[in-house]
């Protein structure tokens, strides 16, 4: 069973906004750490944005001031609000819940593609 799925992803021009959003079918999702990580072939996975389950965000250096990560826990949704777009944010977006005390888990999903043109 898939537990997590991300969606909003597409084409937009350098300049422009989307809004990602992943939807989790996890128990007690308000319990976990969340985060989005993204990609492109050839290069590491990076992350972009990380939300603890206790509300500090962490975001990465090249998307400071640009990207809002976001959670609602009452329908077990994390969102990545993503301004300002740069060429260079071209990749595959990737949702990540996870939980590093008790039973551990770690989730992610099959990601969604963000393609922003010149």
């Amino acid at each position: 069973q898939v537990q997590l799925v991300e969606s909003g992803g597409g084409l937009v021009q350098t300049g422009g906004s989307l809004r990602l959003s992943c939807a989790g079918s996890i128990m007690s999702f308000r319990d976990y750490d969340v985060g989005w990580y993204r990609q492109t072939p050839g290069k590491q996975r990076e992350m972009v944005a990380t939300l603890s389950s206790g509300g500090r965000t962490n975001y990465a250096a090249s998307v400071t001031g640009r990207f809002t990560i976001s959670r609602d826990n009452a329908i077990s949704t994390v969102y990545l609000q993503m301004n300002s777009l740069k060429p260079e944010d071209t990749a595959g977006y990737y949702c990540n819940a996870k939980k590093d005390w008790g039973t551990r888990r770690d989730y992610w999903g099959l990601g969604t593609q963000v393609t922003v043109s010149s």
